[in-house]
């Protein structure tokens, strides 16, 4: 599977990655067995890029992702991890779970914001530990929406810092929002964005300023979410969009996607897929799995041909802004 260079460092990625909030229990359990089998699958069609996070399960998802990796060359492959969350001991836990976070695990720990420089330090000592690693690529601010200030000012120095001194290849900020990450850009010196739902076939957002603002300063971003919490997969009543059922509007809007690419002979997912490698920005495209099946099938919607008739067609039904980017035809025999 084809790489690229987040921005001008050194830290390579697999156009397409794992997500790996799954493997943390995201709305519900996942044996050991299918989240390492998830990812040998993941392996075998080519992907070298696994993004988690102390959040995905309360540091299961680290654990089950350091647990499959083990063994595997480490220059093989890119491992990404976040920052702004610390896990603390929860007495009060006791027999509950974490549902009210999205995740099917006992609630041992819970989450404590922090954006200080040793929070920073702290957390990825964490993550480290339970990824059994001596060092992660990418470290990422996650969902700094209400710590700007902080993250601005104490969080990013700190990566910066880390990586000055070779402890990480790449820093960015991962974010369900445009317009804070685009600030990141313009302020810092952040090799990538991981943008999440923002840059879809649904919602193009990320469209108005913070993909020009990468590809001009030669930043990378990784786009995530494109199925919008699933709905791009099976658009009907009662479908999720950001973690919630999606608004009529919004539902309708989707249903008329799927209209065009069925005319097309496309699956809509497939289209979803391809759709954010228009952009010379974006680096990789990174989706969640939580078994073999599920990454077997985004491989093969990754090699589907989307005919450009297909994007005309969206353009002329007003789904599409004239100008966007999309990606050239494609064959079924590229290497995605």
């Amino acid at each position: 599977m084809r790489a690229t260079t987040l921005g001008s460092g050194t830290v390579d990625v697999t156009r397409l990655a794992l997500g790996c909030a799954g493997l943390g229990n995201l709305f519900h359990p996942v044996t050991d067995e299918a989240a390492l089998a998830t990812v040998e699958a993941a392996w075998e069609a080519g992907i070298r890029t696994f993004d988690t996070a102390p959040h995905y399960g309360l540091g299961l998802s680290e654990r089950r992702l350091g647990a499959a990796l083990r063994g595997r060359p480490r220059e093989t492959y890119t491992v990404s991890t976040k920052v702004g969350r610390l896990l603390v001991p929860n007495p009060e836990g006791g027999s509950g779970d974490d549902l009210d976070h999205g995740f099917a695990v006992p609630a041992a720990h819970r989450r404590v914001w922090d954006f200080t420089a040793d929070g920073v330090l702290r957390s990825l000592e964490a993550s480290l530990d339970r990824l059994g690693l001596d060092r992660v690529d990418v470290a990422l601010l996650h969902d700094p929406d209400d710590h700007a200030e902080q993250a601005l000012r104490e969080a990013y120095p700190a990566l910066e810092r880390l990586r000055a001194e070779g402890v990480v290849g790449a820093i960015g900020v991962g974010m369900n929002q445009s317009a804070l990450p685009a600030r990141f850009l313009r302020e810092t010196d952040i090799d990538v964005v991981l943008l999440a739902g923002r840059y879809t076939l649904l919602d193009q957002d990320g469209l108005a300023e913070l993909l020009p603002e990468a590809a001009a300063r030669g930043r990378s971003v990784v786009v995530g979410g494109v199925f919008n919490s699933g709905l791009l997969t099976a658009p009907r009543p009662g479908a999720t969009y950001d973690y919630a059922p999606a608004p009529r509007p919004v539902l309708d809007r989707a249903l008329r996607l799927l209209e065009v690419t069925e005319r097309h002979g496309v699956p809509l997912r497939a289209a979803a897929l391809c759709f954010p490698f228009g952009h010379p920005a974006v680096a990789s495209v990174l989706t969640g799995a939580r078994s073999p099946e599920e990454v077997r099938d985004t491989i093969e919607q990754l090699r589907r041909p989307i005919p450009d008739a297909l994007w005309d067609e969206l353009r002329a039904e007003g789904l599409l802004a004239p100008g966007t980017p999309v990606p050239v035809a494609t064959s079924p025999k590229e290497p995605s």
